[in-house]
């Protein structure tokens, strides 16, 4: 892999949807618990509205994480700002508001954390409308030193890549278990990054993804003694619900 992609110092863990074992996930709040809890990077996925507005959300409705049922393409900005995003989690987050794109940025860079944010196009969903949407917002908010743009859609990581070049915008594969043509896709969008199921890697796809010149990045990990094995394959980053469970557990530096 050349080595024109930003010089990125990635964690050994990276807080899944923010500090999300601690509270609601894709939140500001989560995103301020993480930092509280000394993570550097927080992992977090973008989608739109119903009126193009790029928000910090994961499902295709708000029925899971929120006092709503709508699909999020139904919504408008007032509509979803009035929903309670919080309270589902627990009685301490009651009122929290769901977060805009550029109200999310605007807090990563003041904690001065990284991001790997993940372009989530549901189905139904314009992978170029989303794009389009967040990149100029997150490119103007964000160093290349703090960013990795990944997503499991490959037109998404297509367009993606036309906003900008390797120097500026490190983007990430998702995977679920590595593909047998998964070098290729990589090479395609010249990645930086692989990420796939920690529970789908196997030592001779890990040794692969690293002898091609990939950062390797593991999700969701939140069993520490199984997962172990895998820091010496070469996994980089361990994205996980709770960083707390690796107290005394992480890999030597």
């Amino acid at each position: 892999m050349p080595d024109r992609h930003p010089s990125i110092d990635l964690p050994p863990l990276i807080a899944h949807r923010g500090l999300s074992a601690r509270a609601p996930e894709n939140t500001l709040a989560a995103v301020r618990a993480a930092h509280r809890a000394g993570c550097t990077w927080v992992e977090l996925d973008v989608q739109l509205l119903g009126d193009g507005t790029p928000v910090i959300w994961h499902d295709a409705s708000v029925r899971r994480c929120s006092d709503g049922r709508d699909a999020l393409a139904d919504l408008e900005l007032p509509r979803a700002r009035r929903l309670d995003v919080g309270a589902w989690f627990a009685d301490d987050f009651v009122g929290e508001r769901m977060a805009t794109l550029r109200e999310m940025l605007e807090l990563v860079d003041a904690l001065d954390m990284g991001l790997n944010l993940e372009l989530k196009v549901n189905r139904g969903r314009s992978a170029p409308a989303l794009v389009d949407g967040a990149l100029p917002t997150l490119l103007d908010a964000l160093p290349s030193e703090r960013l990795i743009l990944s997503s499991f859609n490959d037109a998404a990581l297509d367009h993606a890549r036309r906003f900008a070049g390797p120097e500026r915008l490190a983007l990430g594969v998702l995977f679920e278990g590595l593909p047998r043509h998964w070098q290729a896709r990589c090479e395609a969008v010249d990645a930086f990054s692989v990420h796939t199921d920690w529970k789908r890697l196997n030592q001779r796809g890990a040794r692969a993804v690293r002898e091609a010149g990939y950062r390797l990045l593991a999700y969701t990990v939140n069993d520490p003694a199984a997962f172990a094995p895998q820091w010496s394959w070469g996994v980089q980053s361990a994205i996980t619900d709770d960083p707390a469970v690796f107290d005394g557990r992480l890999p030597p530096p």
